[in-house]
């Protein structure tokens, strides 16, 4: 546990710079360097010369409130989302109340043992640290028991396993031919523990996956800086095995990503795309929508070039990719205090790796993250709402669209269906002309969620909206008539205060008649989330409203029955 990774290095860095900065810093001369581009891994003799040298050249990570616990026994089990402790070992940072505690937990920790495990110990940022998610421990040694955690990102000098950054929920996703699986993994896993621990990354090598398929993914899970440094490894890796093998080929860096996340990578009229490809040297494609499905939402980013070209590529192909899961995740984290009950769970209209958040209402029983080994569907959000009568949503689309959703044959519309778990059918147009098609859509809450997220994901996927463009579509729910004046409010308040909740559009139209059901409509326009909102909002008034009428009748009836 004595190796470290020295981050942010200026390309004109020598060997001879970083050892001559140890010397004067009265740290050993390291044993051995491995400087690469932007960063190195240095040796020291032991690990307590290790946690010296982070104390001392990384700044103000000296003395925070905030550690980094390492070589976490993998049986711990932690309340935390993107935790991973199903690896040889885990990474957990702990906040502790003042600094004068920290230092006496680093002194009691460090090279404490746990089930044969010696802890690493380091101070990370305070600055750095994460935001407001924590998590306990179920189980700990004495002297970290109870206190909280939370996901960090430190900079400069940091330990084996180093701490996550605020982006390592996405992870790297690489595609490689399955003939140089053998030679990424090693004798008895020996070349893959290696990459793992000199770039401090959380490597999964799918090979199970796609049995007889010719290539295979990898998820590479760390900081941005850990991931490309992996990701170098394996292509030098393969680079190295093509050449004993006498594979003439060239082998491509392939980076998979989520479709969500690709037109932003591209940038308007391909100009992000553009720029990698001239600043770095190489060529770049992306696979055809033709090939997605419900179930497979990732594109194939194919980078041509060199190892050097093909590693700087990766830097701003990942980086693109970070600014828009990011943006996604904001979105998501905005809306979660909107819609009571949302988590985020099974549907697949967001970039891969969110992690799961709680309930708005912050309750015990959340679910937990899934593993943080991918999942096709990815991530996703249900209402965790219990699921009364089906509920019957029309959703208008544009005409033109209507073959996309459908599908070849039908498949598109049979998979979201199955997928949803709603009904899902197209009302015939009713004249030629027509620029919408109705879209009924039948299923409790949590199908409804799932079933309208896809269709407004793949409006956008199939550019039937631009780039900047919000797709926003309007909705028609029914509801009860007596109920409609609670929609609307007293002089059009409860109306007004849904439009500035939701930022969507609601309109209860004044001149329609009630159907033999005796409902009218309601009508919303908005983007997803906003139309979601409101849906829900108006339900809650909707059911609210029946409550009070039953409440009435009962008593009324009790009224009835003692006077007789």
């Amino acid at each position: 546990m004595n190796k470290l990774y020295v981050g942010n290095l200026s390309p004109s860095v020598t060997v001879e710079d970083l050892k001559q900065l140890f010397g004067e810093r009265k740290l050993p001369v390291a044993e051995e360097v491995l400087l690469k581009s932007g960063y190195a891994f240095v040796d020291f003799p032991d690990q307590n010369w290790a946690i010296k040298a982070i104390e001392t050249l990384s700044g103000k990570v000296h003395m925070s409130r905030k550690l980094q616990i390492r070589n976490i026994p993998p049986d711990l089990q932690w309340e935390v989302s993107g935790l991973n402790t199903d690896t040889d070992t885990a990474v957990v940072n702990v906040t502790y109340s003042t600094k004068e505690e920290a230092k006496v937990a680093v002194e009691k920790l460090a090279g404490h043992r746990c089930d044969d495990y010696a802890f690493g110990v380091s101070y990370i940022s305070d600055m750095d640290a994460a935001g407001p998610q924590t998590a306990r421990s179920k189980r700990g040694p004495r002297g970290s028991r109870g206190q909280d955690t939370e996901a960090g990102h430190s900079t400069g000098l940091a330990g084996p396993s180093a701490s996550r950054s605020k982006t390592m929920d996405l992870p790297l996703r690489m595609l490689v031919p399955t003939q140089f699986v053998g030679a990424i993994i090693g004798k008895e896993g020996l070349t893959i523990k290696n990459v793992t621990k000199l770039t401090q990354s959380k490597v999964d090598v799918h090979r199970k996956e796609n049995a007889g398929a010719a290539e295979k993914s990898i998820s590479i899970h760390s900081t941005s800086e850990g991931c490309s440094a992996a990701c170098r490894m394996i292509l030098d890796i393969m680079q190295k095995e093509a050449s004993d093998t006498k594979v003439t080929e060239e082998i491509p860096l392939k980076i998979l990503a989520h479709n969500n996340l690709i037109g932003r990578l591209i940038g308007k009229e391909g100009r992000n795309l553009k720029r990698i490809e001239e600043e770095s040297g190489t060529k770049i494609t992306i696979s055809s929508l033709q090939d997605l499905t419900i179930y497979n939402p990732e594109r194939t980013i194919t980078v041509q070039g060199g190892l050097d070209a093909c590693c700087k590529a990766e830097v701003e192909i990942m980086r693109k990719l970070r600014e828009a899961y990011e943006n996604d995740l904001a979105t998501i984290n905005q809306q979660t205090s909107l819609i009571p009950g949302l988590n985020l769970s099974a549907l697949g209209i967001f970039s891969p790796g969110l992690p799961m958040l709680r309930s708005a209402s912050g309750t015990q029983g959340a679910p937990k993250a899934p593993a943080p080994s991918y999942s096709p569907l990815l991530v996703n959000s249900v209402l965790c709402l219990q699921a009364a009568d089906p509920e019957v949503v029309y959703l208008f689309i544009p005409t033109q669209a209507v073959g996309a959703l459908i599908g070849k044959k039908g498949q598109h519309i049979k998979q979201l269906a199955q997928f949803s778990g709603a009904s899902i059918k197209i009302a015939t147009a009713e004249s030629p002309d027509v620029t919408e098609r109705m879209v009924i859509i039948t299923g409790p809450p949590e199908a409804q969620f799932k079933a309208q997220g896809r269709i407004f994901g793949k409006l956008k996927e199939e550019n039937f909206f631009s780039a900047k463009e919000e797709v926003k579509l309007e909705t028609h729910i029914k509801v009860p008539s007596s109920a409609a004046g609670r929609v609307i409010g007293k002089g059009g308040k409860t109306v007004n205060e849904l439009q500035n909740l939701t930022s969507a559009e609601v309109i209860v139209p004044r001149d329609q008649s009630p159907d033999e059901n005796d409902e009218v409509f309601v009508k919303i326009t908005g983007h997803f989330f906003a139309s979601q909102t409101a849906q829900r909002k108006i339900r809650e008034i909707v059911h609210q409203a029946k409550q009070q009428e039953q409440k009435q009748q009962q008593g009324g009836a009790l009224r009835s029955h003692h006077s007789k």
